[in-house]
């Protein structure tokens, strides 16, 4: 049996949950179109995202910080979309 370091594990979980993110952050980027998107489950996706990017900061784990820091600019962009549309 391999030993993977945790640390490889929290870099590979990030960017597989980041680049999953990216397609729709992208699409709706480029449409404009959120009605088919929840804007309570974004609003609250959104800050979950920000407690866990403060949750990385205060454990001082770089995976988790760098994931939610990406995932959080991505899903604000799609908020804010989302509120103007509204």
């Amino acid at each position: 049996m391999f030993a993977v370091h945790p640390e490889v594990l929290g870099y590979v979980g990030a960017c597989l949950t980041t680049a999953a993110f990216v397609p729709q952050a992208w699409k709706v980027l480029k449409t404009r179109e959120t009605h088919s998107i929840s804007l309570a489950m974004y609003v609250l996706f959104t800050l979950g995202v920000l407690l866990w990017l403060l949750y990385g900061v205060a454990i001082e784990s770089l995976p988790v910080i760098c994931a939610n820091a990406v995932t959080l600019i991505l899903a604000s962009l799609i908020l804010v979309v989302k509120l103007r549309e509204k």
